[in-house]
């Protein structure tokens, strides 16, 4: 029973070496850019892509272990046009299942861009209840994501 235990991490491990790897050829090929501050003691990864970085749920997991790998953060502020736009339409489930995976691994998010465009009554809560939170942040500049990151 050990060894299966010991095969299955020495696989997980490796899956995460794999993502690592593939991030960070995707880095290469995108136009991205991960920058790391330090703000009030807390450690923050910022991110800005050119490109979506985050379109499923295995994706953010990647983004999320390959930004804590070369930055060792587990705050990061992500540019909106990072994220797949299906993450902003409630009804695809898929923004819950992503920030439910940085809540589960304990990371801070905050995604920086202007959200005034959108019309949906329920993402307009969706975004004023995550920012009364501690944990998921909607903002319109890196400065207040900054300050909302270094707060939490």
């Amino acid at each position: 029973m050990q060894r299966r235990s010991n095969k299955n991490k020495g696989n997980q491990i490796t899956h995460y070496y794999k993502a690592i790897n593939h991030f960070f050829e995707d880095v290469k090929h995108q136009k991205m850019n991960i920058k790391k501050i330090t703000s009030n003691g807390n450690e923050i990864a910022i991110v800005n892509s050119d490109e979506v970085c985050i379109s499923d749920v295995q994706s953010a997991l990647d983004f999320m272990m390959s930004v804590n790998y070369e930055t060792g953060s587990h705050s990061i502020i992500l540019n909106k046009e990072a994220i797949t736009p299906d993450f902003f339409v409630l009804s695809t489930r898929i923004a819950g299942e992503i920030l439910q995976k940085f809540i589960t691994y304990q990371f801070k998010f905050a995604i920086v861009g202007d959200f005034s465009g959108y019309t949906s009554k329920p993402l307009k809560d969706f975004i004023y209840e995550s920012n009364k939170g501690r944990d998921i942040f909607f903002v319109s500049s890196e400065e207040d994501a900054i300050q909302k990151l270094s707060r939490a």
